[in-house]
């Protein structure tokens, strides 16, 4: 990688930001853990961790004024990637042992329970990427990367009406029943799994994503 690209990992309290830090570094990303504003609304891509409850993450985000630079950063075309419960709270809704909390409200769809004999779905699976995603590009169809979680988003239900506006390519996962495992819309792309505890397939990964920044 010739231009080497800046990376903030926004530490908001709720998140594995030293292992996010390491496997992006590895990757040959300039990597800095900040919540300072101007740093994360700067960087060529901000990446957004999260670890615990729903509600917990959204109140931590909201304290560290994350939900505004996430926005910002969006609405100027500049890259954000969320990881694991830093996925889910980009959704409308998460409900939690009966709790509703509002997310970021990027994409439709609520965050429930995952419906399986054994929860949480804890180790390593494999993903249905679509044919033409970048997240995915040069990783084979049974790779297979690293899940903690016990809640998922169940459905999809964004529709791209506009031609000029590209579609979001959505991945999917099965354990006990399919669930959102990534998804890639234009600058805001994100992952269930933890690509940073995902060996070399999480490495190419941070990879592809990198490339686009």
């Amino acid at each position: 990688m010739t231009d080497t690209k800046k990376v903030v990992v926004f530490d908001y309290g709720f998140g594995n930001v030293r292992s996010a830090e390491r496997a992006l570094a590895r990757v040959g990303a300039d990597v800095e853990i900040t919540r300072d504003y101007d740093r994360a609304m700067n960087a060529d891509g901000l990446l957004v961790p999260g670890v615990g409850a729903f509600s917990a993450c959204m109140d931590g985000l909201k304290r560290a004024r994350g939900d505004w630079i996430v926005g910002r950063r969006l609405s100027g075309g500049r890259p954000v990637m969320g990881i694991c419960v830093g996925m889910q709270i980009l959704f409308e809704r998460g409900i939690e042992h009966g709790v509703e909390t509002e997310g970021l409200d990027e994409w439709p769809g609520t965050v429930g329970p995952l419906k399986a004999d054994i929860v949480p779905h804890m180790g390593w699976n494999t993903v249905e990427a679509p044919e033409d995603s970048r997240l995915f590009a040069g990783l084979d169809a049974d790779a297979r990367y690293y899940f903690v979680h016990s809640y998922a988003a169940h459905d999809w239900s964004l529709e791209v009406t506009n031609a000029k506006i590209r579609a979001p390519k959505v991945t999917w996962a099965t354990h006990g029943e399919r669930f959102v495992a990534a998804v890639e819309n234009g600058a805001l792309w994100a992952t269930q799994f933890h690509p940073e505890k995902s060996g070399d397939a999480g490495a190419q990964l941070l990879t592809n994503w990198i490339e686009t920044l």
